[in-house]
């Protein structure tokens, strides 16, 4: 059985490169982060448009992480499949195959787009939690 797993940000980035879906799913993981951040600060002008956020933010996590765990349980198939970890922990020979399986999986690891994403959480979470910290405590009280 062929086992296909992509890598993106690789030595050889120029044979690799992330397909269709995996942008989506990017792009929807950023709408669910920007949307969830500004529900405070929409129940603030109007809270339906912060209910909308919310569900909006919530969805889209939802089709995210379902997509992440996708690739994780894919992943863990087939290091599983071809015992990888035992072949490296007992300094076995790889073959061609399984370096290729590991190299994309190792890869996909050390994705910029993965570090972009995980930069731009964190971001928004700090203005979302200055944000709530003023209307709640500044302006509020």
């Amino acid at each position: 059985m062929k086992h296909k797993v992509r890598c993106v940000n690789c030595s050889e980035r120029s044979r690799c490169r992330d397909d269709f879906w995996a942008w989506i799913f990017f792009i929807i993981g950023l709408i669910a982060t920007v949307a969830i951040r500004v529900v405070t600060v929409l129940m603030h002008v109007n809270p339906f448009y912060g209910q909308i956020a919310w569900y909006v933010g919530v969805v889209g996590f939802l089709l995210f992480f379902i997509y992440k765990f996708r690739i994780y349980a894919r992943h863990s198939k087939v290091i599983r499949e071809k015992d990888l970890v035992a072949k490296i922990e007992e300094k076995q020979a790889l073959s061609e195959e399984e370096r290729r399986l590991l190299s994309g999986i190792l890869c996909g690891l050390s994705s910029k787009k993965e570090s972009i994403n995980y930069f731009f959480i964190f971001f928004l979470s700090a203005v979302a939690l200055l944000i709530a910290v003023f209307f709640d405590f500044i302006k509020g009280g």
